[in-house]
């Protein structure tokens, strides 16, 4: 398993020789022991990552240069999916299915997609008169802190490395501790891919420890995190309290899935809603967790969701059979399990629980509530967690004002066979994704980010996440025309 960090081109173990432990959720055993990067070998990283950054090797290369390695490196990836899929099963507990769909897939593309676009990015010529040559340019922001999930481990680091080396950036990779594995391997496979010693560190490590020191470093320029809304003010106070960085957040969710009155109940709205909430065991940012149904198709929309998540296949992780797989770790498991006692507590009725599985590992099966009010916790917490939560309402508007109803804004879905009341709700959800009649977060070519506690104005995916890593400069130029007569 590959378990030491890459700093400055070097695989290394970190400077204290501290170590952490990474398990296979499905049984509880030690995959690996993995380096515990302190502050010092964070501080390796960026003078490794300055000094790429100064020199140019990078940042000021050719764009046919860079694009030229990030598709060998997608390239490569392809390569090795099944095995970067297999490790990432075992390490995060994902079903395989959905492993090799990632990495065998969206991964490369999304590394294809920002390489095919360095070479496309132009700056602008603003309109002067005759004797001035107004220039404005986009440079790489120079040193960024990439801070990874643990759900879509390999993933989201796709999504933030590929437009910010891109961008030309020299980059710190800091996945989260339970899913290192991964990114490990990728950091692999790009030094074979060709990127050169100090654009790419990947510094594993505790939270506190190792993304705190990234968090305050003085000589990083940027962050960009994906995790909990928690974790995105203690960056906010890291930047706040060092260098004023700029921090790229993409925070928590409490998503909702709208069905009008008009909507058919089909079997792809039911297969929406339940995949909305319970792929990858609800521990998705954008699952939508609060399903929000008009009173006249609610009874018939409940009974589909439960028989369907009834018949989700719960397993091991490596089973290609398996739809859910278990929970990212004991820990987590316990977390989600103390909601399961709120919601009966304030009074959720459960239609259907099927959390306890009887398994080794952290298996936690799908449960459904209903009759929530806007006011339960579990109806506007986020969970992340297989627990989804149904409230009916009468109105289209009060169907609207419980979606909003929230501290959270990334995603929303609306069924609705009315293309007039599809836009009109639309363009009144709080939030930064919306999907019309099926459940999606877009693709390669659309952001992806929230509104209010879900993130900043940063954006993953689309042109805008290249924005993020890229900072306009004016050069304005004189002519010295008049003195030529």
């Amino acid at each position: 398993m590959p378990s030491r960090a890459l700093i400055g081109g070097r695989w290394q173990s970190a400077t204290k020789g501290e170590l952490f432990e990474t398990v296979n959720p499905a049984t509880g055993e030690v995959l690996a022991t993995v380096a515990h990067c302190s502050a010092a070998d964070v501080d390796s990283a960026v003078i490794a990552a300055r000094r790429s950054v100064r020199e140019g090797v990078w940042s000021r290369s050719a764009p046919e240069f860079r694009k030229e390695i990030l598709l060998r490196l997608a390239d490569t990836i392809a390569q090795h999916a099944e095995e970067l899929a297999v490790l990432e099963s075992l390490d995060s507990g994902k079903p395989i299915r959905d492993c090799l769909k990632e990495i065998g897939e969206e991964v490369p593309n999304c590394f294809r997609w920002y390489a095919e676009l360095i070479d496309k990015s132009f700056g602008k010529v603003a309109p002067t008169g005759e004797h001035v040559l107004a220039m404005i340019v986009k440079e790489p922001v120079g040193v960024v802190g990439l801070v990874l999930p643990w759900n879509f481990p390999l993933l989201m680091a796709a999504w933030k490395m590929a437009p910010a080396l891109a961008a030309g950036c020299s980059v710190i990779v800091k996945p989260a501790e339970q899913t290192s594995l991964s990114a490990l391997r990728l950091g692999e496979l790009a030094v074979e891919a060709g990127i050169p010693d100090g654009v790419l560190s990947i510094v594993p490590g505790l939270g506190e420890t190792t993304g705190a020191a990234i968090g305050r470093h003085p000589d990083i320029d940027a962050v960009s995190f994906t995790g909990s809304t928690e974790i995105g003010r203690v960056f906010l106070r890291y930047a706040s309290d060092s260098n004023l960085k700029t921090i790229g957040l993409e925070m928590g969710g409490k998503s909702p899935f709208i069905v009008l009155d008009d909507a058919e109940i089909s079997d792809d709205l039911v297969e929406s809603a339940v995949m909305s909430a319970f792929w990858n065991g609800g521990q998705n940012c954008s699952a939508n967790m609060r399903q929000i149904v008009s009173a006249k198709v609610h009874d018939d929309f409940l009974h589909a969701v439960v028989e369907r998540a009834r018949g989700i296949v719960i397993g091991h992780s490596l089973d290609p059979e398996t739809e859910m797989g278990p929970l990212v770790s004991a820990e987590h498991k316990e977390n989600v399990c103390r909601f399961l006692d709120i919601g009966r507590k304030e009074g959720a009725r459960t239609v259907l629980d099927l959390a306890d599985q009887g398994r080794r590992g952290s298996y936690l099966g799908p449960t459904v509530f209903t009759d929530l009010s806007p006011d339960m916790r579990i109806a506007g917490e986020e969970i992340f967690g297989p627990v989804l939560g149904v409230l009916k309402v009468n109105a289209l508007d009060e169907a609207i004002r419980v979606a909003n109803d929230s501290d959270y804004g990334l995603h929303a879905t609306v069924y609705t066979r009315d293309i007039d009341a599809a836009l009109h709700v639309a363009k009144r959800l709080e939030c930064g994704t919306v999907a019309v009649n099926g459940f999606t977060e877009g693709d390669m070519k659309t952001p992806f980010g929230g509104y209010k506690q879900s993130g900043s104005l940063a954006r993953d995916k689309g042109t805008e996440a290249l924005d993020q890593y890229l900072r306009s400069k004016t050069i304005w130029i004189t002519s010295g025309a008049d003195r030529l007569g």
